[in-house]
């Protein structure tokens, strides 16, 4: 390639970058078509700059899917110490803020923005939702500001997956801005894990909207992708051109009245969870072992039992029974216990062995009778070899075969 080739290649370039810097000029200006144009809201002032809010009241009788806005004001004020266990306390629903935020990217750290913060709450006229938006990065020290003082009115943080994700990521935020977050006062309940544990049995996932949809009843329509939205940003941040960022905010809004509404609905199950209107076995299962890890064995039983009746697939059946038995050798309830594990060993299942070691360890320990006991641990081997039934099996070998001995010393006397 000669010179003048080069040269016209140059300013070909040249030419390429003169358009579209004229392009860019000739964009509207940055915030006033947002601002007055496209959302309801204002511009707001900060010692540390200016930010944009918005804010969305859904009325007290409005209802969205299964859940009447109104039933929100009149929650119970321990609604949450149950499904926290014991680490928020009672406190009126005006006092929760519901946040969730729209940010740059998924995988966290000091490269990821919180772009969009929204905070719901509760009062007397129904559900509120604000948002702090930044319309360029400059302005994330003001907005985050703002965020601060706003959760002041607060005293509970409700978020889901929150723990693990947005309040890292905005402590982070804040610490970038060398200012100090408001979340060491805030009790934080992070719904996920309650949800989790009602319904990762029976549902394909828990994230929210699947559970907006098969929970709530609610289907979204036009909603933006999720992993869509950093780049609707991006763009926005380039072109200053609002309208194809308008959907987020509505995204936004939706994640935090879902959140809300499934308030009302998860911490209750935990709270009352003998006489909640479950209608899936699956999810009672849920419910039993979680009063197990908090030491309530008696009504864990219970919903084990109200499992049973309301029916449970086989690859839950067999554990659950298991879990059953357990329970109720644990509650001293021998003869039930005896005959549930028993009935494990009736047929091939995944705790067969399981049970056959638990009938072994009766007849060991509490009837004495070492040969029954080496009976079951020999049944158990003849579906399972493992170190710790081979201990067993020799170790109740060895006193089956020294009995006889010391009979025979008694008679001779």
């Amino acid at each position: 390639m000669d010179i003048q080739e080069q040269l016209a290649i140059l300013r070909a370039k040249v030419q390429a970058i003169q358009g579209r810097t004229e392009n860019q000029s000739a964009l509207p200006p940055r915030s006033v078509a947002f601002v007055e144009e496209l959302l309801s809201g204002e511009v707001k002032e900060t010692v540390h700059g200016r930010h944009f809010e918005t804010e969305k009241l859904h009325p007290i009788d409005e209802r969205y899917g299964c859940i009447a806005l109104r039933d929100l004001f009149q929650l119970a004020p321990d609604l949450l110490q149950a499904v926290s266990e014991g680490t928020v306390a009672e406190c009126h629903p005006e006092r929760w803020a519901f946040l969730d935020t729209e940010t740059t990217g998924l995988a966290g750290g000091s490269g990821t923005y919180a772009f969009l913060v929204g905070i719901g709450s509760i009062d007397r006229e129904g559900f509120r939702v604000r948002q702090f938006f930044m319309r360029d990065y400059a302005e994330e020290a003001s907005q985050l500001a703002a965020v601060a003082e706003y959760l002041e009115r607060f005293d509970v943080l409700i978020t889901y997956n929150g723990k693990s994700y947005d309040q890292p990521l905005l402590e982070t935020r804040f610490r970038m801005c060398r200012a100090r977050h408001p979340f060491e006062r805030l009790q934080h309940l992070d719904l996920l894990y309650g949800a989790r544990r009602l319904w990762k049995r029976r549902m394909e996932n828990c994230k929210l909207t699947y559970l907006e949809r098969e929970v709530l009843g609610v289907e979204r329509e036009g909603d933006v992708p999720g992993s869509l939205i950093p780049y609707l940003y991006f763009e926005f941040v380039r072109t200053k051109r609002a309208a194809r960022l308008l959907p987020v905010f509505h995204h936004n809004v939706l994640d935090i009245v879902s959140l809300a509404c499934l308030t009302a609905i998860v911490p209750e199950a935990f709270r009352n969870p003998e006489t909640v209107p479950v209608r899936h076995g699956s999810d009672l299962l849920g419910l039993a072992r979680w009063l197990v890890q908090v030491e309530k064995p008696e009504q864990a039983l219970l919903l084990l039992e109200r499992a049973f009746s309301v029916g449970l697939p086989d690859e839950m059946l067999f554990p659950a029974l298991l879990e059953a038995g357990l329970l109720r050798k644990k509650l001293g309830l021998w003869p039930a216990a005896l005959e549930t594990f028993t009935e494990l060993t009736l047929c091939r299942n995944s705790c067969r062995v399981r049970a056959w070691e638990e009938l072994a360890k009766y007849y060991e320990h509490r009837e004495r009778n070492c040969a029954l006991a080496l009976d079951m641990t020999v049944a158990a081997l003849t579906w399972q070899d493992t170190p710790e039934l081979r201990l067993r099996e020799a170790r109740l070998r060895s006193r089956v075969d020294r009995r006889p001995a010391k009979l025979k010393l008694t008679v001779g006397a």
